[in-house]
């Protein structure tokens, strides 16, 4: 979501910066639950208006935030780019009517062109819309084709018409059709009358709306079909493969045009193109879909953030935990994921006539360690963290890079407290978040407090406290934030956080929950001021959401072009010639001696040794010379900041420590 480019990272005419949306796609009634576009998983849907500012969901962290978090180091100078602002379909009910007639009438087109393909669902998404076919694959030729139709048809100006009928007028004539799928739909659809939309008179779909009023409001020069992909029927893999069609809309040709170059950045930046480019990481078959193979640089990324995660949460009062991978069977059932995720848990395991299940979450194994001694009330806050690995089921269709894996770590951590510590430790949470997140330089956030659901466990009363606490402790540390209504986990009210890339995507990473479940399935007590045995409060908590998936965001967020003090090698020595080698190498060692990754590159002209650093993304290099070895100086030349000129071997040491204190992109 990236060539090799020297920094500023973002610096194209349409600086495209999506915010998040619903990430489900709206439907016609009895429409299935399916998996979205993978474009739409990271969610999108708009730009930001510059300058940038604060709003109702969109929290920013405070200015003493680290270097890396400068609007320069991201290529964000103000005024410097055309920013074009796309609407979205919360925002925009006429984009939200064309995308969804656009699906009808890219279904008439498909019908007309292919009259043996049967149709099933065509929603609206964030981006466009879609629509599920059982027909023969389809190619690249056909979608032009498609489009082609398509543009007929807009041109007719077609009227959109509404019918009401009654559901065995709906069924008759789904029957004359023999639609299948339409009439599987129906049985699904509880409201009466049944409402039916008509283009013209010549082809109709059952669907509530809402659409435009014809074919000819919809911009044919905004409209574009964007790909195929398979999706099983109601998202079930045993059921009919589909052939799902991609298109995006909007209401301008500007729009779409920016939109495309957005799609075309997201695309120079994706971190599986870019992983195997500069050798950070592989998934290899071998072995097993969703399964990451960290490689030696990636290895170095991931050592780099383990050792920082630690170190802040040590600041923080944490105490570190290292746990099992499996655990008996049994564990799961007392802690209720058998009974309510076991879809999403591996098959168990048979040792010596026991069952034992990898584990797909770290809680239970923290609850232990809690349950290993009583606790008084004087032990809270009582705070544990641990980098767990943890495995879940997903499809192979499912799987994609770094993004949605099989196995990965989490950095999980729980706290145990009393009632009236609640608003204190999510407080802590929050500037913990803040303190890591904003060293990669995310300062825009958007935060949604989801409270109690229909379905639930625990009193009113503490519902009620910890909601309260929730909301204080964002009030506190100055966060605007949306409130989900009813969006609350069964087991306790949750703070959920995304952070806000250098393209303006949302990702959730960061979550706070308060769970009243575990705590009373597991029977974890402490001994109050009156000896009497009471129920702590249980907070669980994540900040990356897991290693795998935030390196991933990472990739794409820097398009691989990591700052000084996160680059995988930070320093390339390069000799002009092999008479300067020997040097060379003694200043490699110096670097490396001194905590500085570095490494010597020869064997090739210097203007080539030079490129290919370049393509490899190292942020400087040392350049050594006849003059560089008799003066024992170097030739400092940054990716970010151009020539820096000749200086000793220790001044450059001291310029590299100083910027990875100050986490910054360069000397």
């Amino acid at each position: 979501m990236a060539s090799a480019v020297s920094a500023p990272l973002l610096r194209f005419h349409h600086r495209l910066l999506l915010p998040s949306s619903s990430s489900s796609p709206r439907r016609c009634p009895a429409h299935a639950a399916v998996a979205l576009h993978p474009f739409n998983s990271i969610s999108s849907s708009s730009c930001r208006l510059p300058p940038r500012r604060t709003t109702a969901a969109r929290s920013t962290a405070s200015p003493s935030a680290p270097e890396a978090a400068t609007e320069e180091a991201f290529g964000e100078e103000e005024g410097e780019d055309e920013r074009v602002v796309l609407p979205t379909n919360e925002s925009s009910d006429h984009l939200l009517r064309i995308r969804h007639t656009c699906a009808h009438v890219m279904a008439m087109a498909v019908q007309k062109l292919f009259p043996n393909s049967k149709v099933t669902i065509g929603p609206w998404i964030d981006n466009g819309f879609y629509y599920d076919f059982d027909m023969d694959p389809l190619t690249d030729k056909d979608l032009k084709k498609i489009k082609k139709e398509m543009d007929r048809i807009i041109r007719k100006n077609l009227p959109l018409v509404r019918e009401e009928v009654s559901r065995e007028e709906a069924q008759k004539r789904i029957q004359a059709l023999n639609e299948p799928y339409k009439l599987e739909i129906l049985e699904g659809i509880k409201e009466e009358p049944i409402t039916i939309y008509h283009i013209g008179e010549e082809w109709w779909d059952l669907c509530a709306g809402p659409h435009v009023e014809s074919t000819g409001k919809i911009n044919r020069r905004a409209v574009e079909l964007e790909s195929v992909a398979g999706a099983y029927w109601r998202g079930e893999e045993n059921n009919q493969m589909l052939q799902r069609i991609y298109g995006t809309a909007w209401e301008t040709e500007d729009q779409l045009k920016a939109y495309i170059h957005f799609k075309e950045e997201a695309k120079r930046r994706d971190h599986r193109r870019l992983g195997q480019d500069l050798d950070l990481f592989s998934i290899q078959e071998d072995a097993g879909g969703g399964l990451v193979f960290w490689h030696p640089k990636g290895a170095i990324i991931r050592h780099i953030l383990e050792d920082s995660w630690k170190q802040i949460h040590l600041q923080h009062g944490y105490d570190l935990l290292y746990t099992p991978h499996v655990a008996k069977a049994e564990l799961w059932k007392v802690s209720g994921h058998i009974d309510f995720y076991k879809e999403n848990m591996y098959n168990q395991m048979d040792v010596e006539d026991e069952l034992y299940q990898l584990r797909p979450m770290n809680c239970p194994y923290h609850i232990l360690v809690y349950k290993r001694k009583l606790h008084s009330y004087r032990d809270f806050p009582i705070r544990v963290a641990e980098l767990g690995t943890v495995y879940r089921y997903e499809l192979s269709g499912s799987l994609h890079g770094l993004f949605r894996v099989r196995g990965f770590t989490q950095d999980d951590a729980h706290i145990f407290c009393l009632e009236d510590q609640i608003k204190d430790e999510i407080r802590g949470v929050l500037d913990l978040t803040e303190q890591i997140l904003g060293q990669f330089g995310f300062r825009y956030y958007e935060i949604n407090l989801s409270t109690r659901p229909e379905k639930s466990v625990g009193s009113d009363d503490i519902w009620e406290k910890a909601t309260l606490a929730l909301k204080d402790a964002l009030e506190d540390k100055g966060w605007e934030y949306k409130v989900d209504e009813g969006g609350g986990a069964f087991y306790g009210p949750k703070i959920d956080l995304k952070i806000e890339d250098a393209l303006g995507r949302k990702w959730q990473c960061s979550t706070v929950q308060v769970d009243f479940n575990l705590p009373e399935r597991f029977d974890i007590t402490y001994v109050d001021s009156n000896t009497e045995k009471k129920r702590p409060i249980m907070i669980h908590r994540a900040v990356l959401g897991s290693l795998e998936r935030f390196f991933g965001v990472l990739i794409e967020h820097y398009a691989g072009d990591f700052p000084l003090w996160l680059a995988p090698t930070q320093a390339r020595v390069l000799p002009v010639t092999d008479n300067e080698l020997q040097y060379c190498n003694e200043v490699a060692s110096e670097l490396k001696s001194r905590g500085i990754r570095a490494e010597v590159c020869h064997g090739e002209r210097l203007p080539k040794l030079i490129r290919n650093a370049e393509t490899q993304k190292v942020p400087l290099m040392a350049v050594v010379g006849p003059k560089e070895v008799q003066a024992r100086t170097l030739t400092i030349r940054s990716r970010h900041s151009g020539e820096f000129g000749t200086m000793p071997v220790d001044e450059f040491v001291s310029r590299i420590q100083l910027a990875v204190v100050n986490k910054s992109s360069s000397l």
